[in-house]
């Protein structure tokens, strides 16, 4: 998945601006280069999209770049697709196999039996806390 992002060109004393015009309040900034922009907005994006999930939310497809370039708001401003992970759309269940030692997944198992929840529910919890 694709998301375009507009990006307004840095000057010697701003930052280089980028608003994701299919996420809204999604933005980003980066003080060093259109590479640094790029990147930073793509964690903007996935962060966006991550809360979204989180808040039970609707994640809006990405609209067409020769759509977004007429918009007048966007006039002189730089454009860029930003690559995003299927998978951080995903809830589809994944069976997987990981090793601890004993003594941790004891403790895990405790840990987890405490909160009311099982082993994979509690890590799940833990992963998404961290």
């Amino acid at each position: 998945m694709r998301y375009p992002i507009a990006i307004e060109l840095g000057k010697e004393k701003s930052a280089w601006g980028v608003v994701v015009p299919d996420l809204p309040g999604c933005f980003s900034a980066a003080d060093n280069s259109l590479e640094e922009a790029i990147e930073l907005a793509k964690e903007a994006i996935e962060l966006w999209i991550e809360t979204a999930i989180d808040e039970h939310q609707e994640i809006p497809a990405p609209s067409s770049l020769q759509d977004l370039q007429k918009k007048k708001e966007f006039k002189g401003w730089t454009w860029a697709l930003v690559e995003i992970d299927p998978a951080f759309l995903s809830d589809e269940i994944e069976r997987i196999n990981i090793t601890l030692p004993k003594r941790v997944l004891a403790r895990l198992d405790a840990k987890a039996k405490l909160a009311g929840e099982n082993r994979s529910a509690f890590i799940a919890h833990l992963a998404l806390m961290a």
